[in-house]
């Protein structure tokens, strides 16, 4: 998938932790990108909207919370 015209954006709430961040693209259609911030020119992961939405969803309602 070609992500030349990918728009990539991290949070502003990510510190300057050595850069252990994910950049997000989100201006493509269709799709949502995502990338390791300290390996810009590595693998991308390519989500379908649904995708990421329910991903988000997830987030929001601590599916993924770690749990002790």
């Amino acid at each position: 998938m070609d992500l030349s015209s990918a728009i990539w954006r991290k949070s502003p709430l990510s510190s300057g932790n050595g850069g252990q961040c994910v950049e997000v693209a989100t201006n493509l259609a269709k799709v949502v990108a995502v990338r390791d911030s300290k390996d810009p020119e590595g693998p991308k992961l390519v989500f379908t909207l649904a995708e990421w939405s329910a991903f988000i969803g997830g987030i929001k309602t601590g599916e993924f919370d770690v749990r002790t």
